[in-house]
């Protein structure tokens, strides 16, 4: 697999994994003192737990959202452009 469609990849499995971090969050918040987990690039500081705010939640979903389809878009771009280019070689 080529460096594009690896990174587009890469940024679907994050966006999801940015997803289902939030939807656990909003799920577990009747849970008492549950601690907000979160899911962070790993090569910078670690944010301190905060308290489970459901405005928050909605936005990071939304967040992740536009960020998958964004990926999605590029991912679908790059195998465009091979498409295309095969087909000028052929």
């Amino acid at each position: 697999m080529n460096v594009p469609l690896s990174t587009a990849m890469s940024g679907i499995s994050s966006a999801n994994e940015r997803l289902r971090a939030s939807a656990a969050n909003i799920a577990n918040r009747a849970s008492s003192n549950q601690a907000r987990p979160s899911v962070e690039p790993t090569n910078v500081d670690k944010v301190p737990e905060r308290e489970i705010n459901p405005a928050n939640e909605i936005v990071e979903q939304q967040s992740a959202a536009y960020s998958f389809v964004a990926n999605l878009k590029v991912l679908q771009t790059q195998i465009n452009t091979t498409g295309a280019l095969l087909d000028i070689k052929a």
